[in-house]
């Protein structure tokens, strides 16, 4: 019996072609998810400027909403002391971090945590001076920072609030999409060149 001719197992360029864009989306989308961390726009009191006294509460304003679970303000003072009171508070894009009564005058440095709304968390530090102890005036509001991020009532009303990622959620859903139709058109044209 004469032997079977061997089968062509020569892949179609455009197959293969295919299967390299599947592969290059699947390597895209962790650099794409890592460039969607949220960006620091500004902060209240801005960073190094001098106020009259010690704020009721320090704000920063992020480009997305982030997410509460897991974030974290630490206020301190020049020997080192947290004045931070309670877990920070987000409404939109606004963070605000309360803090005790009776903060002396001095230099202050914040050290922020922030888990950003595709869910990596990202940190810092800036600084500010207060010529007076908490209580003389209101809170300072900085250059581009909303004084709404300021007020008290929002940032009761903000308790518990949580940021949904929706940006990294679509990206993710998009390039998966994406990934799944190359997958199915190079698996149907590879099904069909080795059938021939």
């Amino acid at each position: 019996m004469a032997p079977h001719a061997p089968r062509n197992h020569h892949r179609h360029p455009l197959a293969t072609a295919l299967l390299s864009a599947l592969t290059l989306a699947m390597l895209i989308l962790p650099a794409a998810a890592a460039q969607a961390h949220d960006v620091l726009e500004g902060t209240s009191p801005t960073n190094g400027s001098t106020v009259a006294s010690v704020p009721a509460s320090i704000g920063m304003t992020f480009d997305h909403t982030p997410i509460a679970i897991g974030s974290e303000m630490l206020v301190k003072d020049a020997r080192g002391s947290n004045w931070a009171s309670g877990a920070v508070n987000i409404v939109d894009n606004h963070v605000t971090q309360a803090l005790k009564p009776g903060a002396p005058a001095g230099k202050y440095t914040v050290e922020w945590r922030i888990v950003s709304s595709d869910s990596h968390p990202i940190e810092g530090t800036f600084t500010f001076t207060a010529r007076g102890p908490a209580g003389i005036s209101g809170p300072a509001v900085g250059p581009g920072t909303p004084a709404s991020a300021q007020s008290t009532a929002v940032t009761a009303a903000a308790a518990g609030g949580v940021g949904i990622p929706w940006g990294a959620v679509g990206l993710g859903a998009g390039v998966l999409l994406v990934a799944i139709a190359l997958l199915w058109a190079a698996r149907r044209l590879i099904a069909r060149t080795d059938g021939d």
